[in-house]
C-alpha cells in the first residue's frame, strides 16, 4: 500500500518544534559570526620569499618564489604566533593586516620540533586574540578556523574538535604530542592560522592536514604552543638535550620482557657514536639498548626526545640499558643541541 504524504496543515506542536530548531541554529551562526567577529582583526596573512639555487643550466635566471601563510597577533607590541613550515628558509617576511597594512616582520624564534614560530611587526592599534585552555577541550566542542587558505584572505570555517591527545610527525621528525584533530575545513594558507573556542579564544594553531581525506586537520594545542612562545620569545629557541648517539627502536620478545622483568615492550638500540661531541657519553656502548632515563621508561627516540629537555642539558643523568644479557646503569652528560 502506497502512502503519500500528508496535507495537513502542522500542528502548534510541530511549529514550535520548528521554532527551537531555529532558534538553536541562529544561536550557532550568532556565536561564530561573533567570534569572527572579534578576532578576524588579530589574525594576518603571511607572505614569504625564498631563495632557490641557480639552475646549472641556466646560471642567469634565479627566482625567488612567494609563499603564503596565516598567522595571529598576540601582543600589543607586534609579537605574531605562526607555523615554522610557513617560514622556513625565507628571505623575506611580510606580513598584512585586514586593515590593509602591509608590513615587515621580523623573525623572533622557530622550533620546528613543534612546527611554531613566532614574528613580529612594529606597528600601533594592532587587535590581539588571547589563548585559551586547550586541556578543557571536548570532543564534539565547537571548533573556529580563520586563515588565508590559497591566498582568500580571512576565510572563516567551523566545525568540531574530533579527538584530542593526536600525534603528528614534525618536519625534523620528532613527535608533536597533544594534538588536536578537528573536521574545520582548512586547506593550504590555512598553516599557522588560530583555531578558536566560542569564546574567541585560541586553542589550537593550525598545522596540518590529510590531502587525500576529508575533514581530518591537525591543530597543535594551545598549552603546548603558550609554553613554547614564550620560550622562542626569551631564547629565540626551546633548548634541547642530546647525549650524541644515533639508534633505533627495537621490540623485545615475550621471553626477554620476562627475562629482565621489563614494563616496555621495545627500547632504543645504539647504533652509532659521536666520540668527539661535546656531550660526556663515553659509558655508552654501541649495541646498548636504551630502557630508561632517570627512572622514567624509555621504550622509542620519540620517548628519549622527550626526556632530553633543557633540564638535562649539562647535567649528570642516569641510562639504564641491556648490555650483554643483563641491566646496567650508566651515567651521561647531554650537551644542548646547537
Amino acid at each position: 500500500m502506497v502512502q503519500f504524504l500528508s496535507n495537513k496543515i502542522p500542528s502548534e506542536q510541530t511549529n514550535k518544534t520548528m521554532q527551537n530548531d531555529n532558534q538553536l541554529l541562529d544561536a550557532y551562526s550568532q556565536t561564530v559570526t561573533k567570534v569572527a567577529r572579534e578576532s578576524s582583526d588579530a589574525v594576518v596573512q603571511i607572505k614569504i620569499e625564498k631563495k632557490v639555487a641557480q639552475r646549472i643550466r641556466k646560471p642567469n635566471r634565479q627566482k625567488s618564489p612567494h609563499g603564503t601563510g596565516s598567522g595571529f597577533i598576540i601582543s600589543s607590541d607586534g609579537f605574531i604566533v605562526t607555523n615554522s613550515h610557513v617560514v622556513k628558509d625565507a628571505i623575506k617576511i611580510t606580513v598584512s593586516l585586514q586593515d590593509g597594512r602591509q608590513l615587515p616582520a621580523q623573525l623572533i624564534g622557530d622550533d620546528p620540533a613543534t612546527d611554531i614560530a613566532v614574528l613580529q611587526i612594529n606597528a600601533e592599534n594592532l587587535s590581539i586574540i588571547h589563548f585559551g585552555n586547550s586541556d578543557q577541550l571536548q570532543v564534539g566542542q565547537l571548533a573556529i578556523a580563520i586563515g588565508n587558505p590559497f591566498g582568500f584572505q580571512y576565510t572563516v570555517t567551523a566545525g568540531v574538535v574530533s579527538a584530542l591527545g593526536r600525534t603528528l610527525r614534525s618536519q625534523n621528525g620528532r613527535l608533536i604530542d597533544d594534538v588536536i584533530q578537528t573536521d574545520a575545513a582548512l586547506n593550504p594558507g590555512n598553516s599557522g592560522g588560530p583555531l578558536m573556542n566560542s569564546f574567541g579564544e585560541v586553542v589550537g594553531v593550525n598545522t596540518a592536514i590529510i590531502s587525500s581525506a576529508q575533514g581530518l586537520c591537525f591543530a597543535v594545542a594551545s598549552n603546548l604552543v603558550e609554553y613554547i612562545v614564550g620560550k622562542l620569545i626569551i631564547h629565540g629557541k626551546v633548548r634541547r638535550g642530546l647525549i650524541g648517539i644515533a639508534g633505533q627502536t627495537v621490540r623485545f620478545n615475550s621471553r626477554v620482557q620476562q627475562r629482565f622483568q621489563l614494563d616496555v615492550a621495545s627500547g632504543v638500540q645504539v647504533q652509532q657514536i659521536e666520540v668527539d661531541a661535546t656531550a660526556y657519553n663515553s659509558e655508552v656502548m654501541i649495541g646498548d639498548v636504551i630502557i630508561g632515563l632517570n627512572d622514567h621508561q624509555v621504550s622509542s627516540i620519540d620517548d628519549l626526545h622527550k626526556l632530553l629537555d633543557e633540564n638535562t642539558i649539562g647535567k649528570t643523568i642516569q641510562l639504564e640499558v641491556l648490555r650483554k644479557g643483563k641491566t646496567e646503569k650508566i651515567k651521561v652528560i647531554p650537551a644542548e643541541i646547537s
